[in-house]
């Protein structure tokens, strides 16, 4: 059988979140480059798998599936085992509830209060080379961030992880936007959640997210 392929460019944050879990689960895997930069994205081939015309695309045999949390649940509950229980569906109903919880909440508050200044400090200026960093927007988010770290912070008081003592899909979701963060002037604000700091130094420290991150420029 040929091994699953995603479509698009690993410095992609939703690409780069596929390739995570797969990378967790250690299945085989084909990255088909796609050239953000030179419109491929738009193009008829790649509609055909992300009608959006978004990365990634995604394909395993006959099936085609868009969206990078959606393809993540897959590969997921493909390949998951008892002793990686990524979403909590084998260990329970309560446990499979916070993991569900806290995904919401990564999506809903945490990606809409980082990815602002990931936008403005790397994306725009450097990757997409649109506009210079717009101050105010940066200002905005970080305050928008604190307000959500100080949660996260209370949480991780209680528990390792934020859906319980197990890392989960909820967790690892954050790497992408999180790990780009980290190289913009702000990375010091983690330092004023040491909870939280702790978290994402164990998540960093995971061979799977180290494999992708490798991927994922640090100075642009």
């Amino acid at each position: 059988m040929s091994p699953m392929k995603v479509f698009g460019h690993p410095m992609l944050t939703n690409v780069a979140r596929v390739m995570l879990f797969l990378e967790e689960v250690g299945a085989e895997y084909e990255l088909v480059p796609v050239d953000y930069l030179a419109g491929e994205h738009k193009r008829p081939q790649h509609l055909q798998l992300n009608p959006f015309g978004l990365m990634p695309g995604f394909q395993d045999g006959d099936l085609v599936l868009f969206e990078s949390r959606a393809i993540a649940k897959y590969v997921i509950r493909k390949y998951g085992t008892a002793d990686l229980d990524l979403l909590g569906e084998n260990s329970g109903i309560v446990e499979s509830a916070m993991v569900d919880v806290w995904t919401e909440v990564e999506a809903q508050q945490y990606y809409p209060a980082i990815a602002p200044a990931v936008f403005e400090c790397i994306i725009n200026p450097s990757i997409m080379r649109t506009a210079p960093t717009n101050q105010t927007v940066v200002d905005e988010s970080l305050e928008r961030l604190r307000g959500v770290l100080g949660i996260y912070e209370a949480r991780l008081e209680k528990s390792r992880y934020l859906a319980g003592d197990n890392v989960s899909f909820a967790d690892l979701n954050h790497i992408p936007f999180t790990f780009y963060f980290m190289t913009t002037p702000y990375a010091s604000l983690f330092d004023e959640y040491p909870k939280v700091k702790a978290w994402w130094e164990s998540l960093m420290a995971r061979p799977a997210v180290q494999r992708v991150c490798k991927n994922m420029p640090t100075k642009f």
